[in-house]
């Protein structure tokens, strides 16, 4: 056991000195450096086990191997050797690789085995069972392994109970392994007596698209499929491998219009349209309460020709979207948000953006720039509305960065807080501290400044119901360097000071930590706030503050003693 420790101890040193990985480059580095820094951890748990192991002694291996129901700790301990053993062995080659290595996507990607399924059950029943012995034999020369590997799957196969079905052997394979595939297996298999267009077919997934999108190479494409794609870091068209030129996915409205006219035509119901149920990415369904005739005929009329049918057509989605949670899902379902965003419908596209699935779908038709435009010389009304879809669409992380780069987006918003309705200057706060939690977004709330009238709303008594959101931007803009210089610079140390004094609970404890923030590694802010008599006011919350509040007061005031001991 003592060797087995030992040579544990010296494999992850090995590998916690591995730090140039010349094969890998973007994720794959990440994801290298991320390993190694999680092997270098196991080193002090190694490095107390060998101490004990060599105080205990032979008791130690005497009391690991009498025990006969447990895992003894020589075994565990050869398991975790075997698995650093590999990491190395990988670490090596990312290391050794050069350039070959570094174009090699090597996510590994769970929603391709539905998709080979899904497509091995389309061929089944185009052309009839394949022979199952031939799949076993192509699945190991794919993987480099001999015949008689694949003789062995046949038998593992064979001798489990559930491929034991009237159905096929191929068809067992498809359902056992996924039960979700099983009932859509027996849900669609009346649809595929149907020939389908191939036009009409996602290259990808082969099924009925309900949703085209055209790439910049000019194919069409699923859009759930090819964003999945493309989210998996591939820049090239999956059917032609052609490079993209740009990753915009264009609506695809001519083709989905015939789909649905074929889809009437032959009395198929639209992909995950069944009976007022709708198909999650999982597989399963969720019940969908809404006016679908009307939705689909409303979405009908924003393409008409007459400007007062398209107005009247809106103002209707509007309503519906307003407090149905249902209406919502159905009609970005029938796909009225890209014609939203052309009509400038930003109420309705606020009232869509409510539900989480909608937000990226609203992002991807483009609907950010329309929304900026809104928000920079729309209405008092609209521009209000355009702050709350932006704060809703930049709850998701990757938005946070597409919106912040937007030339204007953030300016608009301190522009809205500056001057105006009292309404805006509550939705703007929101939509600024969302689109702030991303660090590239900080320094630019600072440089187009933010920090004026989040000044005057502290100074202003009859804003005095906005002092938590003007606090909460502060604390989170105080983690920058650029923005702790500027909120230093601003003379906000003293109005911070009587917030500890006079504030709510919550008002107290954000005042703390942006006053912590400031004073740390900053002798003249900590200097400020001792002249201006923080002590007592710091006392007083470590004593009886929020658990946060109590951790910022103590902390700071532990600063304040140590800068009188000097």
């Amino acid at each position: 056991m003592v060797t087995l420790v030992e040579a544990l101890v010296v494999l992850v040193r090995d590998v916690s000195a591995m730090r140039e990985f010349t094969g890998a480059t973007g994720a794959l580095r990440v994801e290298c450096v991320r390993l190694v820094r999680k092997v270098s951890l196991l080193s002090h748990l190694l490095e107390e086990i060998q101490d004990s192991v060599g105080n205990a002694g032979a008791a130690c291996v005497a009391a690991s191997s009498s025990s006969s129901r447990a895992a003894s700790p020589v075994s565990c301990l050869a398991d975790l050797l075997f698995a650093v053993e590999a990491v190395k062995r990988f670490l090596q080659l990312v290391c050794g690789s050069g350039s070959n290595f570094a174009g090699k996507n090597i996510a590994l990607q769970l929603q391709y085995v539905e998709l080979v399924l899904s497509q091995l059950r389309q061929a089944t029943e185009k052309i009839g069972a394949l022979n199952i012995k031939d799949i076993f034999v192509l699945v190991t020369q794919i993987n480099f392994k001999l015949k008689c590997d694949a003789d062995q799957m046949q038998c593992n196969v064979a001798e489990s109970p559930k491929t034991t079905r009237p159905s096929g052997p191929l068809q067992a394979i498809i359902t056992d392994t996924n039960p979700i595939l099983e009932a859509k297996m027996k849900e669609d298999t009346c649809s595929y007596h149907i020939a389908i267009p191939e036009d009409f077919c996602c290259p990808i997934t082969l099924e009925l698209m309900r949703d085209p999108v055209i790439v910049s190479t000019g194919q069409t494409y699923q859009r759930s499929s090819i964003q999945r794609w493309i989210d998996c870091g591939n820049q090239t068209s999956p059917k032609t491998q052609q490079k993209l030129q740009n990753l915009t996915l264009t609506p695809n409205y001519a083709l989905r219009s015939l789909i649905m006219q074929w889809c009437g035509t032959h009395n198929v119901e639209q992909p995950c349209r069944i009976s007022g149920k709708l198909r999650k990415c999982n597989g399963s369904f969720m019940e969908v309460c809404g006016d679908r005739t009307t939705i689909d005929a409303l979405v009908h009329k924003l393409s008409s020709s007459s400007n007062e049918e398209r107005k009247s057509a809106v103002a209707d989605i509007r309503s519906l979207a307003k407090t149905n949670s249902g209406n919502r899902i159905l009609i970005a379902e029938a796909g009225a948000i890209p014609t939203l965003i052309q009509e400038h419908a930003v109420t309705s596209i606020l009232n869509l953006s409510i539900y989480d699935n909608n937000k990226q779908i609203i992002m991807f038709a483009g609907a950010i720039d329309p929304i900026i435009q809104v928000l920079l010389t729309g209405s008092i009304e609209a521009r209000e509305n355009a702050a709350a879809a932006i704060f809703n669409l930049s709850v998701i992380d990757e938005n946070k960065i597409t919106i912040g780069s937007i030339s204007g987006a953030i300016e608009a918003l301190v522009e809205l807080l500056n001057f105006g309705s009292s309404r805006g200057k509550k939705d703007a706060p929101t939509a600024l501290f969302n689109l702030c939690v991303y660090q590239g977004n900080k320094a630019r709330a600072i440089r187009v400044g933010v920090l004026t009238p989040l000044l005057k709303m502290l100074k202003d008594s009859s804003s005095y119901c906005m002092v938590d959101e003007v606090l909460t931007i502060l604390s989170v803009l105080v983690s920058h360097r650029e923005g702790k210089v500027a909120i230093a610079k601003a003379c906000i140390i003293p109005l911070l000071i009587d917030l500890l004094r006079t504030g709510q609970p919550h008002s107290k404890e954000n005042a703390a930590a942006i006053l912590l923030a400031l004073c740390k590694k900053d002798g003249e802010n900590l200097a400020c706030v001792g002249m201006l008599g923080a002590f007592i006011p710091l006392t007083e919350l470590a004593r009886s503050g929020t658990n946060r509040a109590k951790r910022k007061a103590s902390s700071l005031l532990e600063h304040l003693r140590k800068l009188h001991m000097l």
